[in-house]
């Protein structure tokens, strides 16, 4: 580790759970991270301060005002650009250590294999079940771990999914889409919970990369902003999952 590395990250070095063979492992990690928005973007500034060393941003949108109220990797004059271009611009401003790679590309069930391939671990913070299944169903065929993040108005959850076909995937939490699926446009969201949601995301990744700690896999975890609680469950695997299951 260099001089100035040492000097960046020393508040991790003297982590016992994590020190100097954590943080190399996170200076040689690579995470993919589908969704550059609200649970994205905090997700994503943690762990290139953090050292990730490698971050791919998949995210085919670009920046609206609306955005602004909860994404805090934008700024006002991002408003019409690519989400994934200005983002990794940004984390390469914030740690030069960071080599980001911007995918301005839907994840779907067709490109999700080639997308998510090669990475250590893969974090979800998209808020379309269609997509969701995809990174999900990739993420089981290659093996790779995935943290799965989600909000609405005061409320938001994080999971980390093994995708070791021995415990719960995804799929086996929300076996099919809620007929009633509603999307932060619609029910709203305090901008602050984001942050939350997707710094927990950001928790779990570098636990996972450095061995710290208890795992959240086959847990899930829930915060209610509302009334500044939360709690954990833990999931089940279910033998007639479409996506793990065994028949």
């Amino acid at each position: 580790m260099r001089p100035e590395q040492i000097e960046r990250y020393a508040r991790h070095l003297v982590l016992k759970e994590i020190g100097g063979p954590g943080q190399a492992a996170l200076l040689e990690a690579k995470v993919a991270i589908v969704g550059a928005g609200g649970l994205g973007g905090p997700a994503g500034l943690y762990l290139a301060a953090a050292g990730i060393g490698h971050i791919t941003l998949i995210d085919d949108d670009v920046v609206e005002p609306s955005n602004l109220q909860r994404q805090i990797q934008f700024v006002h004059m991002d408003r019409g650009m690519a989400k994934a271009t200005v983002m990794a611009d940004t984390l390469i401003e914030l740690n030069p250590d960071v080599k980001p790679v911007a995918k301005q590309v839907r994840l779907t069930r067709e490109n999700a294999n080639t997308l998510l391939s090669g990475h250590d671990i893969v974090l979800d913070g998209v808020d379309s079940f269609e997509t969701r299944y995809a990174v999900n169903e990739a993420c089981l065929e290659l093996g790779i771990p995935l943290i799965s993040g989600a909000l609405g108005r005061f409320n938001g959850q994080v999971g980390l999914f093994p995708s070791n076909r021995t415990g719960p995937c995804y799929q086996c939490f929300v076996p099919n889409e809620p007929p009633d699926a509603e999307t932060c446009s619609q029910i709203g969201v305090m901008g602050a919970l984001a942050g939350i949601i997707g710094s927990m995301m950001a928790m779990e990744t570098v636990k996972h990369v450095t061995g710290a700690g208890k795992s959240l896999a086959g847990r899930l975890w829930i915060y209610d902003g509302l009334n500044a609680e939360s709690r954990t469950i833990k999931l089940n695997k279910d033998p007639a999952c479409l996506a793990c299951g065994e028949s």
